[in-house]
């Protein structure tokens, strides 16, 4: 009988009440260097993990231009260049100081990277860091940008 119950709240109920997952968008930043490309990490504000420059779409804007936008926004990203295919989708769980954690789903666009600005609008409430993107894969969290990453 608990097995019964058990399938239909898998099944049938559970799916009925679970909201959709919000949508965003990632930058993952290049650059083309002797060995191959490093890639450009940054760090969020709260947790100080080691993420991709992401965030909302944007009226107006393509995905990929909206990821372009949030890497000159969190990372000061003047890009030479933006991928309109996406390199893949990875969830993750987004902490929120208005409510309650919300799931993401995620699309990533490449974006190589011209220069550096050192002021842009989030300059001072993150780190960023240029890595070979086999190290870049092992220091975020989530297992589907780590894949990601590795494939880049």
């Amino acid at each position: 009988m608990a097995t019964l119950f058990s399938k239909a709240w898998d099944e049938v109920f559970k799916p009925l009440i679970k909201r959709p997952n919000k949508f965003q968008v990632a930058a993952l930043c290049y650059r083309k260097t002797d060995g191959g490309k490093d890639v450009l990490l940054i760090t969020s504000r709260g947790s100080g993990r080691w993420i991709l420059p992401k965030g909302w779409p944007m009226d107006g804007m393509s995905a990929a231009e909206a990821a372009r936008m949030e890497a000159w926004e969190e990372a000061g990203v003047e890009a030479k260049a933006v991928g309109e295919t996406s390199l893949g989708t990875f969830d993750y769980i987004k902490d929120r100081d208005e409510g309650l954690p919300t799931p993401c789903d995620t699309v990533v666009y490449p974006v190589e990277v011209a220069d550096l600005s050192d002021d842009y609008p989030e300059a001072g409430e993150r780190e960023r860091r240029w890595l070979p993107v086999d190290e870049a894969a092992e220091l975020v969290e989530e297992d589907g940008l780590k894949d990601i990453l590795r494939r880049f």
